[in-house]
């Protein structure tokens, strides 16, 4: 067993060669996420609104309504106009 900075060659190949099968596992996935985003756009939906609807749901429900009440306020702020009193509360 060769020895190389206190790693054994045989663990460090294992190491590699895990991570290179799973690089292709990840590689097929994205490949199928591709035809599964094809599939719906040959029917109609629209790729970009998916793809928000996706990170929307990734997203814990106190992060979202944060974030949706930030940006309520900025485009409140940037129209001029006063927030209705249900945002302000």
């Amino acid at each position: 067993m060769t020895h190389a900075g206190g790693l054994s060659g045989e663990q460090l190949r294992g190491y590699i060669e895990r991570i290179e099968r799973l690089e292709e596992d990840k590689k097929g996935i994205s490949e199928d996420i591709k035809e599964v985003y094809a599939g719906a756009k040959s029917t109609g939906f629209d790729v970009k609104i998916l793809r928000k609807v996706i990170a929307v749901r990734k997203m814990d429900q106190a992060d979202r309504q944060e974030q949706d009440s930030l940006l309520d306020v900025y485009l409140h702020a940037i129209d001029g106009r006063q927030m209705p009193a249900a945002a302000k509360a």
